[in-house]
């Protein structure tokens, strides 16, 4: 079930608990052995099976909540469990996944044959500990403000970027270097997105957006005109076409796309807010 959605609870108090109700917490369990085999997998040098495994991981976190909402199988339990699935699939999983691929996997060897100095292992492990316990503290966040009304304004919007998308976001030079790489495209510019200072940062500044207050684009509420219904469709249909001929690099230019919408987020939530206040003061 999807941290970021609340949860009408099945009685749970009743001596008897119908078996649907365990369905959408087979789900969420199936994430967490995905996420667990990606660091698995992470910990071998075997990064595209670990992504193909956090792909996973996102499927089940997507639908185990749909699949609640279906059975009318909602619990507390439930929504205890998927944030600790969030934990692990989108704060140790993506970490871990960092500082491998950045110290050049169990041998701490890059590509080229060099080793990696002692100093830039521990700063890359320091990195990683720091965006998982940011990906914690922005999931504890929620679960303590799912009880607080939202002012009218933040309707569109989360605060901070989400654990799926932080997740994303990190791993954006991680995928786009191994898409290239599995191709045989610009390796050059591959090895440079694999610089552990560039992962390093990548780490520090999404660690640091998940545990903050900036607010970050929510598609759950938005609603498309249907003068702009078609060239959406053509997006879509566009988008689904570079998924299926070049899935990984789709994936990283998307998450590439993602990191931009920040900056721009934050204006229009600027303006979206400015209008807000002078309605309510006039």
């Amino acid at each position: 079930m999807n941290a970021e959605e609340e949860y009408a609870p099945i009685g749970e108090n009743e001596p008897e608990v119908p078996l649907r109700a365990i369905v959408p917490n087979l789900v969420t369990s199936l994430a967490v052995c995905a996420g667990i085999t990606s660091i698995s997998f992470s910990s071998e040098g075997r990064f595209l099976e670990a992504l193909t495994a956090l792909v996973v991981a996102c499927i089940c976190d997507g639908l185990d909540g749909r699949i609640a909402r279906l059975l009318k199988a909602s619990s507390k339990m439930g929504a205890e469990l998927d944030s600790l699935a969030d934990f692990v699939n989108f704060g140790v999983a993506p970490a871990m996944f960092m500082y491998f691929w950045m110290t050049g996997g169990p041998g701490h060897v890059m590509a080229d044959g060099s080793p990696v100095a002692p100093v830039m292992i521990r700063l890359t492990l320091g990195a990683a500990l720091f965006y998982a316990m940011c990906d914690c503290f922005r999931l504890a966040r929620f679960n303590t403000m799912l009880e607080k009304p939202a002012a009218p304004y933040w309707k569109h919007f989360f605060t901070g970027v989400p654990a799926p998308g932080g997740c994303w976001m990190v791993l954006t030079p991680a995928i786009i270097s191994l898409a290239l790489n599995a191709k045989g495209i610009s390796p050059t510019f591959a090895e440079m997105l694999q610089n552990p200072y560039l992962g390093v940062f990548m780490l520090l500044f999404v660690g640091s957006m998940m545990a903050s207050r900036l607010p970050t684009i929510s598609l759950k509420k938005i609603h498309i005109s249907k003068q702009y219904m078609l060239p959406v469709m053509a997006s879509l249909v566009l988008l689904i076409a570079l998924l299926v001929t070049n899935f990984w690099l789709t994936i990283g230019v998307v998450g590439l796309l993602y990191i931009l919408t920040v900056p721009l987020t934050c204006w229009i939530f600027l303006r979206v807010k400015a209008r807000h206040l002078a309605q309510c003061a006039s």
